[in-house]
């Protein structure tokens, strides 16, 4: 028996505009029903291409992230539907399964695969379908995306992944570097208190808000029944065994969450990847781009820009403003939706009615006065280039060795000082400011912030002091370059490290240290991007080594993909330290479980500088092509 359909009805839009929209019940292949609409710019529409987009937010909810269109910011879905409509397709928004009014039971990620794989194929047999289903969608709609690619969707036609779409979850976007990144709890707290469970039980609601998350992060790491979310079991028990999993193994080997082992299977369709400098999802974008484009005959294409998570439509990330051109809007397109038509009339309409964009187009921060804007932000400004690839095709590699001065330099230290030591106590991580983080309130925000923590920041004690001023964060900086210095793609660490403790990490952060001037009297250390490296790991993510306390060992520590333009007079920086909290669990240092651990001890950290550490950057030969 068919699903039973409810009749199309028109809905009315901004400025007398309409489309039409109809409810379609799709069944899973466990009988599960999932619930969508469908629009199209008349009732009963003959057969065309159809978009699909799955979410887990409620499939007639707006959301920021789908930016801004006709006065509405954000638009409401029928608003961005319609401009599609317009332009031959019909569109599918659909809720996730347990999510919406969509039947079953939520657990992240690891649904989607099978889920929208069926979707695309029900939708392909329907009759306003002529056989092709693109797919498009932000963050957790990208990696519904990639997880029915995953599994061969024989009718998905192309896909248009912004800011998500995992290459590897365990290597950005849930773990890093063998850590957990912490947005993963908060997520499923706020998730939690709009589930359908909490939402029919008005004293579970008001049991879920009246817990303290902030207070909760400070009683790290959570444990089952000792958590915020020990009311509503099934997202406690899918979270903690998210962080529970703290080797690589099968579970992060499965469709959904890892790309990078199903590429062979992906259909051979064009597809557009998307993140920005202070997303969590640079590392996906840029890895999927790159062996999409190498492992099938379909083009691939890359955006990079200099926003935080989703928010294209703004010049700034955190306390900094990129300047007017930063916007996606007037720079990339007229704004996002006519970008995603834009981009599928290239490859899906008859003969292509637009013309396909560059490869990559990437922001290239940087340039900007230093000054501070009207709105109270430093002025870094950049522009957009476009290059053939990623890193760009001009790009060579510059090493920089730490030296215990404090300093990063091309010529081997002359100091005889041979290492750097701090104490790493877990009690008192250094705090998170900024960085690649997206739904991380009230703990955490991502984008470019002065490295000097003021109330605003978790963690953050008087007398707000420079993160610099901590024992337990170790500076290495360039003297004021004499010339400008342009860095595109990603940044690597090569340390030689020992530890008193059998287990502990250590995190990198380059930073851009503006000089001193008459707004900001101290100068201006911006955070570009920052990594990390639980020790465990660092021989092999899937087969974890104790350290023997006192023993070195060379790491390298990765940080996502960045672009900035080091103006002459700046300083190129990198800190190295052992934490970085809320935005990853922190290391107890005794080697014991990553999750439910009661025990934290005191680990003495070193860091050799007597040539074997150095920073490795992707240096532009010249700054790349101008985008038009």
């Amino acid at each position: 028996m068919p699903p039973t359909e409810e009749a199309w009805q028109r809905v009315s839009l901004p400025g007398g505009r309409s489309c039409w929209r109809q409810v379609l019940r799709v069944p899973a292949r466990d009988g599960v029903l999932l619930i969508a609409d469908v629009y199209a710019d008349r009732p009963d529409p003959g057969p065309g291409p159809v978009v699909l987009e799955r979410t887990p937010y409620g499939r007639r909810e707006a959301r920021g992230s789908d930016g801004a269109l006709g006065g509405e910011d954000p638009p409401a879905p029928e608003t961005a539907a319609e401009v599609f409509t317009r332009g031959g397709y019909r569109v599918v928004r659909q809720d996730c399964r347990g999510r919406g009014d969509s039947e079953g039971t939520f657990v992240k990620y690891l649904n989607e695969a099978t889920d929208g794989y069926d979707t695309v194929e029900w939708i392909a047999e329907q009759p306003w379908c002529d056989g092709r289903v693109a797919t498009m969608g932000v963050s957790y709609s990208a990696h519904a995306q990639a997880a029915l690619a995953s599994l061969g969707a024989p009718h998905l036609a192309a896909m248009f992944l912004d800011s998500g779409g995992f290459a590897s979850a365990y290597e950005a976007g849930t773990r890093m570097g063998g850590a957990f990144e912490l947005k993963q709890a908060t997520w499923a707290f706020h998730r939690a208190k709009v589930s359908e469970t909490v939402r029919a039980d008005p004293a579970l609601r008001a049991t879920l808000d009246s817990e303290d998350l902030a207070a909760w992060f400070t009683r790290m790491p959570w444990r089952r029944g000792a958590s915020p979310l020990r009311f509503v079991p099934e997202y406690e028990d899918y979270l903690l065994e998210q962080w529970e999993h703290g080797s690589f193994g099968p579970y992060w080997q499965q469709p959904g969450i890892y790309a990078r082992g199903y590429y062979d299977a992906f259909p051979d369709v064009p597809s557009l990847h998307m993140s920005s400098w202070y997303d969590p999802y640079v590392r996906t974008a840029t890895e999927n781009f790159r062996e999409l484009g190498r492992k099938k005959d379909s083009p691939a294409y890359l955006v990079l820009g200099p926003w935080t998570h989703g928010r294209r439509s703004d010049s700034f990330a955190g306390d900094v403003d990129f300047g007017p051109a930063a916007r996606l809007d007037g720079s990339l397109a007229e704004n996002y939706a006519a970008m995603r038509l834009s981009w599928l009339d290239a490859h899906l309409a008859p003969r292509g009615m637009a013309e396909p964009p560059p490869a990559v187009r990437y922001f290239l921060m940087g340039g900007g006065s230093g000054r501070r804007t009207v709105e109270g932000r430093l002025d870094h400004g950049g522009r957009w280039y476009t290059a053939g690839s990623w890193p760009p095709e001009d790009t060579g590699i510059r090493t920089l060795a730490l030296g215990a001065a404090g300093t990063l330099s091309e010529r081997a230290p002359q100091d005889p000082v041979p290492f750097l030591e701090y104490d790493f106590d877990p009690r008192d991580p250094v705090p998170t400011l900024g960085g690649q983080v997206t739904s991380g309130e009230p703990v955490m925000s991502g984008g470019a912030f002065h490295q000097h923590p003021d109330a605003r920041f978790f963690g953050a004690s008087e007398p707000h002091l420079p993160l610099d001023s901590r024992p337990d964060v170790l500076v290495f900086q360039t003297p004021p370059l004499t010339e400008d210095l342009a860095v595109a793609g990603p940044i690597s660490v090569r340390l030689t490290v020992s530890s008193s403790a059998p287990d502990t990490d250590f995190t990198i952060k380059l930073v851009d240290v503006h000089p001193p001037s008459e707004d900001y009297p101290q100068g201006f250390a911006m955070n570009l991007t920052d990594g990390i490296l639980r020790c465990r790991y660092r021989n092999s993510f899937s087969d974890p080594e104790p350290m023997v306390p006192g023993e070195p060992y060379e790491i390298t520590v990765e940080a996502p993909d960045i672009a900035n333009l080091f103006l002459a007079g700046h300083r190129v920086r990198l800190d190295v330290s052992s934490s970085n909290f809320p935005r990853f669990d922190v290391n107890s240092n005794t080697g014991g479980n990553e999750v439910g651990e009661r025990r934290k001890v005191v680990a003495t950290n070193r860091v050799h500088v007597d040539g074997s550490s150095w920073l490795t950057l992707p240096v532009l030969g010249r700054k790349g092509t101008p985008h038009a």
